[in-house]
């Protein structure tokens, strides 16, 4: 029997033991061409028929293909799919005036400038798409196996400025009509709006935030982020960040905002990212304010989540055996905050030295924790007197998995340069005092 092309179908990366596919007899590196007689193109297709408890695989092992029975024991089949390719992904086809791959120095790993808009991505990873670049076989996929929820970049619903923000691509389509029609069958949509001071803010931010909330509650949530700026912008669009008054001011824009929606939609529909509340530095909202943190991973109530956790964390923390100090990294703009927050554990034997690492690399105005480089923690830390008995790395700075940030600087090489053990820490608070605990 002739195999199908090796583009097809999904490629199982892991078996773990003692479940329905490893019964199965599946091995990493099969790839799963159909279930129960439906191809199978990715990742999405494979979880859309895969839900039924017998399932009847055709698989391809070495050039062969092979009929595989799997019985379902519970929910969980017991494989993991590889990650698609970069030529398995749709890619950008636009020039977003704030894009950040494009505001990247050369010579990094090429991985870092794979611009994706897929929405399969979107749906199983949650990053933002734009929409624009969907045919009507996609939208229609999206419709038939209800792919929700998706995560979108809108940015401003008028489609002149849009199309501007955009980078004025050659494929357009007006960003309202998709959306409605996406949500006319179901699908729910969180928007996102990167807000570029004098281009989309003002009068185009309350014009695109108010024509988003009649898709509520299909639209759930618009997240509203300031945009980020390196300093390798050359040759691109002329951009601003936003200032501490403008920052307190759109958090009081905003608040009104919220109040309004709160009582007309029954939800606050809008919401800031933690960036603005810091740069503007006024109170974060409380942790109900944020209505179950959906859309945490885009910046919007982290700070809240870690921080009501850690408190929580702190009122049953044991001392260790013995006195310990440390050195915890993070980036700029939380490290004051870091630093009370971690005060208290000087009364219980642990001495954290917060070191709030200035970002040379991107630039100063990157101030977050998840963009720091290896040589630039190489280089402040060196230069501090004592760091203590190890170096406690924010993990979101390093390549999952394998202990490598953005420069290809590894956590090995930050150990051996500053002769201190450097440990990378998940960024949860019961992670974090874990760590300052224990070796």
């Amino acid at each position: 029997m002739k195999p199908r092309s090796s583009a097809e179908g999904v490629v199982i990366a892991s078996v773990r033991r003692r479940t329905a596919a490893a019964a199965a007899g599946l091995v990493p590196g099969d790839r799963i061409l159909a279930v129960n007689g439906e191809p199978v193109r990715d990742a999405i297709d494979f979880q859309f028929h895969a839900g039924d408890d017998h399932l009847a695989l055709t698989v391809e092992r070495d050039g062969a293909l092979a009929s595989v029975a799997l019985v379902r024991r519970g929910g969980d089949l017991g494989l993991d799919l590889a990650a698609p390719t970069p030529s398995e992904i749709a890619t950008c086809a636009n020039k977003c005036v704030f894009c950040f791959i494009h505001q990247l120095p050369r010579g990094m790993r090429r991985s870092l400038y794979v611009k994706d808009d897929d929405f399969r991505l979107s749906f199983l990873h949650g990053n933002y798409i734009t929409l624009t670049d969907l045919d009507e076989a996609a939208l229609r996929r999206i419709e038939e196996q209800r792919l929700s929820p998706l995560y979108v970049s809108v940015h401003a619903t008028d489609p002149a400025l849009r199309h501007e923000l955009l980078g004025r691509p050659r494929v357009s389509a007006d960003i309202l009509p998709r959306l409605e029609r996406l949500a006319k069958a179901g699908i729910r949509m969180h928007a996102q709006i990167v807000l570029c001071p004098d281009v989309n803010d003002g009068r185009h931010l309350e014009r695109t935030v108010f024509e988003l909330a009649p898709l509520h509650p299909h639209v759930p949530t618009t997240a509203i982020v300031p945009v980020g700026l390196t300093r390798h912008r050359e040759r691109l669009p002329r951009l601003r960040g936003l200032t501490p008054p403008e920052a307190r001011a759109l958090v009081a824009t905003v608040s009104g905002w919220q109040e309004r929606f709160l009582a007309t939609l029954g939800s606050r529909f809008v919401f800031l990212a933690d960036e603005v509340y810091l740069m503007a530095e006024t109170p974060l909202p409380p942790a109900a304010a944020y209505e179950g943190f959906s859309v945490a991973e885009d910046g919007v109530g982290l700070v809240r989540r870690f921080e009501d956790a850690l408190a929580r964390a702190l009122r049953h923390f044991r001392p260790p055996a013995r006195r310990r100090v440390l050195t915890v990294v993070t980036g700029e703009m939380y490290g004051p905050r870091l630093v009370r927050l971690l005060a208290p554990l000087a009364g219980h034997e642990v001495e954290a030295r917060v070191a709030a690492v200035p970002n040379d690399f991107f630039g100063r105005a990157i101030a977050v924790a998840g963009l720091l480089t290896g040589r630039d923690v190489q280089r402040h830390l060196a230069a501090l007197p004592h760091l203590g008995e190890e170096v406690l790395v924010p993990a979101v700075a390093l390549r999952d998995g394998d202990g490598i940030f953005l420069d290809d600087f590894t956590l090995r090489d930050l150990s051996a340069d500053l002769g201190v053990p450097a440990r990378a820490v998940e960024p949860s608070a019961r992670a974090l005092l874990r760590a300052l605990r224990s070796t």
